[in-house]
């Protein structure tokens, strides 16, 4: 018999709203927290807005020693995994600790400490010979990506399977993907997964200006990010992270847990065409969204919400709009679909995770979060994107599809608790 896998804890660090209870009521308002650059000095940029984390560590949890080692994708980790554990009840210490599992996703690692430090030993990229005894102590841990999963399994004392999973922007719902699987396939009974990532540094906004991906709307941060609207001209640079606790279903009953909702379905695959390139009739996309329909026993008609991957891009958004289309057929268009990135920014490897956050959070409410910004319809987007003002409604199934940098292209497919696999 499949093992169900259940969530039950929620953490998140996100602009606008650390933590679960605020990230939610900064979606439901509407309210946007894209802003000029403050974390450097953006003077020269293309693109100079960005959705940063008001983020003070010690005000979560971190000691001085935990912070100095980590860089900060590695602490908005830590702190969205404490919330998320405190959220799902959990006694780690009651835990057998070889059935708990680590999965963390993120696009760009440690890019913050490793352009700091590398400023820092070669006097602002001066020197060729560069001076070591200039770097931190702890650089060698932002070198190195697996430093994130890492750092949470040590701090919840896992010792059962543990990844850090690094695909572009589905980086979020890859890891919580696999999680599902290791507890599904009998590996783990417990799984703390989710992503963080902090690239908000002049060498990652570099690459997106030399591709001209990212908004130049530095005049009006709050309304740069426009998902599916016809004036959109790029994707808001963003930051954070979100962890969800995945049990399995007998495990988080026994316990006496609260089930939020199950995962009952996830799939991913790569297009093998072009490295930031998509192709306008959505057929990859598609076919992640089939697959994980199939494996929750899903049909495309059930679906009463789709979170969309959404980054503002044109290319993007008529991509996953033909997906929508060509896997829900004419049930597409009666079924709501928005993108919280209107709010909370692109923050590459982690805002998979934190989309599915919001997921959680809109089956736990039954509210649909809004598309801010979305004013002017495009007319190859012409589906029902939730302008602007959050909506009830009755939600069993949800969707969330991300598209990733490389070609990569997932979907997972959460069900209310309760409601029959």
């Amino acid at each position: 018999m499949t093992r169900r896998v259940a969530v039950t804890g929620i953490g998140v660090v996100a602009p606008g709203g650390i933590g679960a209870p605020a990230f939610w009521e900064q979606l439901t308002a509407g309210r946007t927290a894209t802003r000029g650059i403050t974390l450097f000095d953006p003077t020269g940029f293309r693109s100079r807005i960005a959705a940063e984390c008001d983020f003070d560590p010690a005000a979560h949890g971190l000691d001085p020693a935990t912070v100095a080692r980590s860089d900060r994708y590695v602490q908005f980790a830590l702190a969205a995994a404490d919330e998320a554990v405190r959220h799902a009840g959990l006694d780690l210490a009651a835990l057998d600790p070889w059935r708990v599992a680590v999965s963390l996703g993120t696009a760009v690692g440690g890019t913050t400490r490793l352009e700091h430090d590398y400023t820092a030993v070669s006097d602002g990229g001066a020197r060729w010979a560069v001076d070591p005894r200039r770097a931190d102590p702890h650089l060698h841990r932002a070198f190195s990506p697996s430093t994130l999963a890492s750092a949470v399994a040590e701090r919840v004392g896992a010792r059962g399977p543990v990844q850090s999973v690094s695909t572009g922007c589905t980086s979020g719902l890859d890891a919580i993907g696999y999680a599902f699987h290791a507890i599904e396939e009998g590996r783990a009974d417990v799984c703390v997964a989710g992503a963080a990532d902090s690239p908000i540094s002049p060498i990652t906004v570099a690459c997106f200006d030399a591709i001209h991906a990212t908004s130049e709307r530095n005049d009006d941060p709050a309304h740069a990010s426009r998902p599916f609207d016809a004036d959109r001209d790029g994707f808001v640079l963003g930051e954070g992270g979100a962890v969800l606790i995945l049990e399995e279903l007998g495990h988080a009953r026994r316990r006496g847990a609260q089930v939020h909702c199950e995962i009952g379905g996830f799939a991913t695959y790569g297009n093998a065409y072009h490295m930031t390139g998509l192709t306008q009739e959505g057929r990859e996309m598609s076919e992640a969204i089939d697959r994980a329909l199939a494996h929750a026993r899903v049909d495309g008609s059930e679906i009463d919400y789709v979170n969309a991957h959404g980054s503002g891009t044109k290319q993007n958004d008529r991509h996953e709009t033909a997906a929508v289309k060509r896997s829900l057929g004419a049930h597409a268009y009666a079924t709501p679909m928005s993108s919280i990135k209107s709010m909370v920014g692109h923050s590459l490897g982690a805002i998979g995770a934190i989309e599915l956050a919001a997921c959680v959070l809109a089956l736990m409410h039954q509210v649909v979060p809004p598309t801010a910004n979305y004013e002017t319809p495009d007319p190859e987007c012409d589906l029902d994107y939730v302008p602007r003002t959050a909506r009830p409604a009755r939600l069993r199934h949800v969707l969330s599809v991300g598209s990733g940098f490389g070609g990569f292209q997932s979907a997972v497919l959460l069900r209310q608790a309760g409601v029959a696999a």
